[in-house]
């Protein structure tokens, strides 16, 4: 999951996480600070078809799916959630 320091939406997600532990681990990566991570999120967003004005935080990479939003994100962690 991509976030950005001090991101809003991002800290929604953050505390549903704390709240709602999953049960795998979840490789965060913050892209404000963070060139390499900033290039990956471009990286996973092309896979997925998304032109540059549509990505946005937090970014969710499943392995096969982008998922862009708090909500979106966390109705997909609800299936996990212990």
């Amino acid at each position: 999951m991509f976030y950005g320091e001090g991101c809003p939406h991002c800290a929604i997600v953050e505390t549903y996480l704390k709240e709602n532990p999953l049960k795998f681990n979840l490789k965060q990566k913050e892209i404000y600070y963070n060139e390499a991570n900033q290039k990956e999120l471009a990286f996973r967003a092309k896979a997925c078809g998304l032109k540059d004005d549509k990505i946005g935080i937090p970014f969710l990479w499943t392995g096969s799916n982008c998922i862009i939003g708090d909500q979106p994100i966390i109705n997909y962690f609800k299936q996990f959630s212990k």
